[in-house]
């Protein structure tokens, strides 16, 4: 598949992946020390909800225009505030005319002493992306290939933070080339917390990916899945799946929480669910 960000911009997938990337640095900001949040697919950094790749799909309409009509409880209320935090910052009312990608959140709920790099390959996002952020010294933008990038920039020389991995699928090894990217990031930076985010089309590609993760011999590994609905390899996307490496002591509680009601809300038809596990314990 070819997931290219503007086409799916604010939906099912991007409010699981958003939501959860929102609570950890929500909890990486609880301790004074600076950390550093690294995107290997950053993308544009903000969409355009009204442009012609959102339109031409209109998935936004299933995921963030479903939660700000919703009515939420106050307990989730509570765990989407630095989500919705960093919409409302870019919106001027309730509609939603703009949405951040993961650079955006991450630029809005850090710190002015935490730092951010943003890898990106396609030159005319990269383009954009450069005159987005160029004003902010905090950030560094890099025009290259993100895998190269999670071999590369880690460790962080803040020695804390986050690497967020969140390629577009648009090679047939993908998984194989994420599994190994990780385990060649995680031997060079064991303590980092990794947010990897993967496509559920076909049942037998994630397997064998789990499986190569587990054997990669990493610890502490925590798998999120979520389908909105039944779905098939040669259909659209109904499914996706986080694996979060080092992950908050806080965040599979909060999840408990969140992943029902998400799930409640965005259900699309039968075959909804989610999966909440260790995919490796400690």
């Amino acid at each position: 598949m070819n997931y290219r960000h503007a086409f799916h911009a604010g939906n099912f997938a991007d409010v699981v992946k958003h939501a959860t990337l929102a609570r950890i640095l929500d909890y990486l900001k609880k301790k004074p020390a600076a950390f550093r949040v690294i995107d290997t697919h950053a993308g544009l950094g903000v969409y355009d909800l009204s442009s012609d790749e959102a339109l031409r799909t209109g998935e936004w309409q299933g995921g963030i225009g479903r939660l700000i009509e919703a009515e939420i409880p106050e307990n989730i209320a509570a765990l989407l505030e630095p989500y919705f935090e960093t919409i409302r910052d870019l919106n001027s009312d309730d509609a939603v005319a703009a949405y951040p990608g993961s650079p955006e959140i991450a630029r809005r709920l850090t710190r002015r002493n935490d730092r951010l790099t943003l890898v990106e390959l396609h030159t005319r996002d990269y383009e954009a992306l450069f005159a987005l952020y160029s004003g902010d010294r905090r950030i560094k933008t890099v025009e290259l290939d993100g895998w190269l990038a999670l071999g590369s920039f880690v460790p962080p020389k803040e020695k804390r933070g986050l690497v967020l991995v969140d390629p577009a699928f648009e090679e047939t090894d993908e998984f194989a080339t994420l599994a190994d990217g990780l385990a060649k990031a995680h031997h060079r930076w064991s303590t980092g917390i990794y947010l990897l985010w993967y496509p559920i089309k076909d049942a037998t590609k994630v397997r064998h990916f789990h499986e190569d993760i587990k054997a990669s011999g990493i610890r502490r590994i925590l798998r999120v899945e979520f389908q909105v609905a039944s779905g098939d390899k040669d259909g659209p996307l109904t499914g996706c799946g986080l694996l979060i490496v080092n992950p908050p002591y806080t965040l599979a509680d909060e999840l408990k929480l969140l992943l029902p009601w998400l799930q409640k809300t965005l259900s699309a038809g039968p075959g909804a669910g989610h999966r909440l596990d260790w995919l490796v314990p400690e």
